[in-house]
């Protein structure tokens, strides 16, 4: 009998989307909510574990000073908003995970960076392997963009025996696979694209990485809330998380880290995407300004940190007609909730200000989404200026947080913000109280007031645009 009951195994269930394991089948995942995600896995012997053998290790443990650093050298891509993201480049060895949403550009600038590194390798060529497009495809976009060298190599494949095959015929230093989810390996269970499918793929893939030194970049998919598709794992599994980002209908995209084993991982890089590609913005702030010759009701301007980049951006409020019942509160590139809360603070601070019946329309300018609270005080500005139809001085710029009662709190790097507002000739700025000069130096030709609360800012603002 007691060996009967060692032997007895046990059903397994595992969620195909998100990888949760539950105890039995159920046909609506509890963990992710999808409909019959839940399969049934081979069945696990159970009984108690045992531990492993000791034996010795393949490699003794050495002192940390003597192992050297020059595997661990980044290799500049080419593209130099990608290098400042992932720090300096691509560590041979490493796997980055790029995911992003469809049409945003991903397979478009990751094959600029197989031309450039294959145009200024090594002698090592590059390999570009598609999942999604056939070969044509590719070749029409590198045509397009002037993607083209001897040292790049395409292939489509979705196998992953076939993958590792290519790479074993081309020997590349760079690997780019064009998408993770597209691929499967014959010997494990599940449609490609699924939970375990995606984590054999990956882990087979950062294991010919690790032993090969070869640079592999992974691209991803994305839920529709926006987070990387597959399990959680995958994120673990790779040294770098990228997220690609950008509206359709605009020119900006962002690159944001999101996780980097070799540097910051709040680093942003700015590209533009035209016709002819894909090209990096070292110095973006002028995409989200419109300079105007005198100062123009319902504008102001703020910087927004994005990572460790400061940005110069112009927020805009429309106050529309008064509409009975609920008016309309749209809003492009801010965060709804905290307008909602500026529009009440702005009408509680300066009562003859009626906006709880009136449209209210707030924007940023050339696509870039502002979700920091350091634009609270920007975005009341804006507000008031064009309920009172009084326009803002056009060289001021405004920083800091708003809270309930009226009050300007403090936020981070103002210094850095005053410093790139002043090199793009601004030359009045309002802060939070203990953010002047006393926090930092301020730039020269700058004059910096500090604001306690809202109805303070809005009386000093109003003196400046008196001064023009």
């Amino acid at each position: 009998m007691a060996g009967n009951k060692s032997t007895r195994t046990r059903q397994s269930y595992e969620c195909d989307v998100c990888g949760h394991q539950p105890a039995k089948w159920v046909g609506r995942c509890p963990e992710c909510g999808e409909w019959g995600s839940v399969v049934e896995r081979a069945p696990a012997p159970a009984g108690p574990g045992r531990a492993a053998p000791m034996r010795a290790p393949l490699t003794p443990a050495r002192p940390i000073a003597e192992y050297s650093m020059a595997p661990a050298q980044a290799r500049p891509t080419g593209v130099g908003e990608l290098d400042r993201v992932l720090g300096g480049g691509l560590v041979p060895g490493s796997v980055v995970l790029l995911a992003g949403e469809p049409g945003v550009g991903k397979s478009t600038l990751l094959l600029e960076v197989a031309q450039q590194w294959a145009a200024t390798g090594s002698g090592a060529p590059a390999l570009v392997i598609s999942g999604e497009e056939s070969v044509g495809q590719v070749r029409l976009r590198a045509e397009r963009i002037g993607a083209l060298h001897e040292q790049l190599y395409l292939a489509a494949e979705t196998d992953l025996a076939a993958v590792l095959g290519q790479l074993d015929a081309v020997k590349p230093s760079l690997l780019i696979l064009d998408s993770v989810q597209t691929v499967a390996a014959a010997s494990v269970d599940g449609v490609p694209g699924g939970v375990t499918q995606v984590r054999a793929v990956a882990a087979a893939l950062v294991a010919v990485a690790k032993e090969r030194g070869i640079s592999v970049v992974l691209v991803g998919h994305v839920t529709k809330e926006g987070n990387v598709a597959g399990p959680r794992v995958l994120e673990h599994l790779v040294d770098v998380v990228l997220h690609f980002e950008g509206d359709k209908h605009a020119s900006l995209r962002m690159v944001r880290g999101l996780k980097n084993r070799f540097g910051a991982a709040d680093e942003v890089g700015c590209f533009e995407m035209h016709e002819g590609g894909m090209s990096s913005l070292p110095d973006p702030s002028g995409l989200f300004l419109n300079r105007y010759a005198e100062p123009v009701p319902g504008t102001c301007v703020s910087v927004a940190m994005e990572g460790r980049r400061a940005l110069v951006t112009e927020l805009q409020a429309l106050i529309g007609a008064t509409m009975p019942g609920s008016p309309r509160r749209t809003v492009s590139g801010l965060d709804p909730a905290r307008l909602a809360m500026v529009l009440a603070v702005v009408q509680r601070c300066r009562p003859q200000i009626r906006l709880h019946d009136r449209e209210v329309f707030a924007a940023t300018v050339g696509g870039i989404r502002v979700v920091e609270p350091a634009a609270d005080l920007a975005c009341a500005l804006a507000v008031a200026s064009g309920s009172l139809n009084l326009g803002i001085a056009a060289d001021l710029v405004a920083i800091g947080e708003v809270g309930l009662t009226g009050e300007v709190r403090r936020v981070s790097a103002v210094p850095r913000r005053l410093a790139e507002a002043a090199r793009l000739g601004f030359r009045r700025a309002l802060v939070p109280p203990g953010s002047g000069p006393a926090a930092g130096p301020v730039p020269d030709g700058m004059r910096v007031h500090e604001a306690r609360n809202l109805p303070e800012a809005l009386h000093w603002a109003a003196l400046a645009s008196a001064d023009d």
